[in-house]
């Protein structure tokens, strides 16, 4: 290991604040594109259904209609 300690580690040469930080942002930025997208895909999912269901009640009725 490069570091003779925890603390070593965590300051980097006195470099840590930064590289620390730029983890953070980028594991903060990862997390909220994943919690977005997986936001948007529910939103899909849920008018696709919406839509799915609105087209059988329509072809449904059309059938009443006919007969």
């Amino acid at each position: 290991m490069a570091f003779d300690s925890f603390a070593e580690l965590l300051a980097m040469g006195r470099h840590g604040v930064y590289v620390w930080t730029a983890w953070g942002i980028s594991l903060g930025l990862l997390t909220l594109c994943i919690l977005l997208v997986r936001g948007e895909s529910r939103a899909v999912q849920r008018t696709l259904r919406r839509r799915s269901r609105r087209e059988l009640n329509a072809s449904s009725g059309e059938a009443d209609h006919e007969g």
